[in-house]
């Protein structure tokens, strides 16, 4: 499949003046229904990969390999722009090549890399850490020097406001902004007055991730160069709950023709495009009809 034009469209979004919320999303229907109803693009987390893909908290157990092949599926399903939570980039600079090149094939249009000292080592605290700023900087050129399309976005995630403070977030960012990093990814900032000396220093678009729901006014956002804003990751929260749900009504008797909030059928025909598929059988499965 070809990537190019998602990819053109995800960077002409973040070139405008305005914060999009993205549309938090875990496999190939959920990706359909963000595309369906407007959303400019699309958000998978690495917490959520772990998930969906493993039944696991996020503790860094998910493979590159099963998070691309996860993130193919979604791009695949249509034409929504994804951003994905690339983590670490699954070990140092030479794994974080590894990285973007998976990524890039399986047709995603951005990805972040941290600097989050991940997987979590023997004998550390319950604080997160950050791996050191050369390190992070190694990484992000890495990242950079790995990728083949020019159109596709790489941004350097940092927690370093909460974990370091202000001050070395605003550091590091600005390192990473040198390195040639497209956006910055800030996560745990928790107040205004943080956010707005943050933004502030820097050049590059911002993705904010993890902040209170008060700081969340596109408005206010886009003045500060936020371009892509998250609203935290409840779609696949909120399907996990209505799928426990309906199995523990039908565990205990309940009849499945008086089950509700579940997809019809106009709905489950859009979702799975069947109208092409019935366009396919017309015209590959059935004999021509006679005159």
């Amino acid at each position: 499949m070809k990537w190019t034009q998602r990819r053109q469209r995800f960077r002409s979004q973040i070139e405008t003046e305005q914060c999009v919320y993205p549309g938090s999303v875990y496999d190939a229907v959920s990706a359909r229904m963000a595309e369906d109803l407007g959303y400019e693009i699309g958000m998978f987390a690495g917490s959520i990969a772990s998930l969906t893909v493993l039944g696991a908290p996020d503790h860094i157990v998910l493979t590159l390999s099963e998070f691309a092949s996860q993130a193919y599926r979604i791009c695949r399903a249509g034409e929504l722009p994804l951003l994905v939570d690339a983590d670490h980039g699954y070990g140092n600079a030479l794994n974080v090549m590894r990285t973007v090149e998976e990524l890039e094939h399986s047709g995603v249009s951005a990805l972040s890399i941290e600097d989050t000292e991940l997987p979590r080592p023997y004998a550390q605290a319950e604080k997160a850490r950050l791996i050191s700023r050369p390190e992070a900087v190694g990484k992000m050129k890495a990242a950079i020097s790995a990728r083949h399309d020019p159109n596709l976005v790489i941004a350097g995630r940092t927690s370093a406001t909460a974990i370091t403070g202000v001050p070395d977030c605003i550091d590091r960012c600005r390192a990473y902004e040198d390195a040639g990093v497209d956006m910055t990814f800030l996560v745990g900032v928790k107040s205004r007055s943080d956010l707005e000396t943050i933004a502030t220093a820097l050049q590059a678009p911002i993705i904010l991730g993890g902040a209170p729901n008060e700081m969340l006014d596109r408005n206010y956002l886009s003045q500060l160069g936020v371009r892509i804003a998250l609203q935290s990751h409840k779609p696949a929260l909120a399907a996990m709950k209505a799928a426990y749900d309906t199995l523990r009504a039908l565990r205990e008797g309940q009849g499945a023709d008086t089950l509700n909030d579940v997809a019809d059928l106009e709905l489950i025909r859009q979702l799975t495009r069947a109208d092409h598929y019935d366009e396919a059988i017309r015209t590959h499965l059935e004999p021509p009809s006679k005159t």
